[in-house]
C-alpha cells in the first residue's frame, strides 16, 4: 500500500491516489484518489479492498503517515486497526523505495496514465482511476509475469473481513486496562501513564 504522491486537477484542487496492489500477481486492488492522506478515507478504502477481495496475511508499506508514526513502536491508528484484523505489518528500510520496486513502476505507469493531463475535478479523475486499473489488471501484459495479465494470475484471499471486531483480551497477562483518548494509562497508585494515541481507545494487557 502506498500514496503516488500528490498532484492538481483542472479545478487547482490537490488529490493523493491510495494504491494496494496484490505481491504475486501486481493485480491493482485498489485505486482512490483522496483529498489528503488522513486515517478515515484511507480506512474506508481499505474496508471496499478488503470487503471485495477478502483480508492479506501481511501489507508491505512504507514508514510515512498514515501507515506508520514517529510514536512508541511506529504504530499509526491505521496500523493498530490492521493488525487488529489479524494483518502482519511489513515495512520497507525508510529511504528505499526499491524494496517496492514493482508497486513504483506501476506508480510511474499510473501517473503517465492518469495525470498528464489530470482530471478537471474529482469525479472524472477517479473515472481516469477506474479505467487505468481496469486496463492494467485485464488488458496490459506484464514482463514479470511472463506477459499475462494479472488478473490471470491473482487469487482472492479466503480470509474474510469480520463484521466487527471483539475488545482485546490478555487471560494470561495480570491485568487488561483500557488506553484513554489521550493515549494515557491510568495506574492506581501511579497516575497516568503516556503510552501512544494510536492505541487510544484499546485494551491492552499489563504484568
Amino acid at each position: 500500500m502506498d500514496y503516488k504522491g500528490e498532484f492538481r486537477l483542472g479545478n487547482r484542487q490537490y488529490r493523493y491516489p491510495l494504491t494496494v496492489t496484490d505481491q504475486k500477481s501486481g493485480y491493482l486492488l485498489g485505486c482512490e484518489a483522496l483529498e489528503g492522506m488522513r486515517t478515515g478515507p484511507a480506512q474506508e478504502a481499505f474496508l471496499e479492498v478488503f470487503r471485495e477481495y477478502g483480508l492479506p496475511s501481511a501489507i508491505r508499506s512504507d514508514n510515512g503517515s498514515p501507515f506508520a508514526s514517529t510514536g512508541r513502536m511506529g504504530l499509526s491508528k491505521l496500523a493498530v486497526w490492521l493488525m487488529r484484523l489479524g494483518v502482519e505489518l511489513e515495512r520497507i528500510v525508510p529511504g528505499h523505495p526499491e524494496q517496492n520496486g514493482r508497486h513504483e513502476r506501476m506508480h510511474l505507469t499510473l501517473k503517465q496514465d492518469t495525470t498528464r493531463p489530470a482530471g478537471n475535478n474529482f469525479l472524472q479523475q477517479q473515472k481516469k482511476s477506474d479505467v487505468f486499473r481496469k486496463v492494467f489488471n485485464e488488458e496490459r501484459p506484464h514482463e514479470a509475469l511472463a506477459k499475462k495479465t494479472p488478473i490471470s494470475v491473482y487469487q482472492r484471499s479466503e480470509r474474510q473481513l469480520p463484521d466487527e471486531l471483539e475488545p482485546l483480551q490478555y487471560p494470561l497477562h495480570d491485568h487488561t486496562r483500557p488506553i484513554a483518548k489521550n493515549g494515557c494509562l491510568h495506574l492506581l497508585g501511579v497516575g497516568l501513564i503516556y503510552i501512544g494515541a494510536a492505541l487510544a481507545g484499546e485494551n491492552v494487557g499489563l504484568r
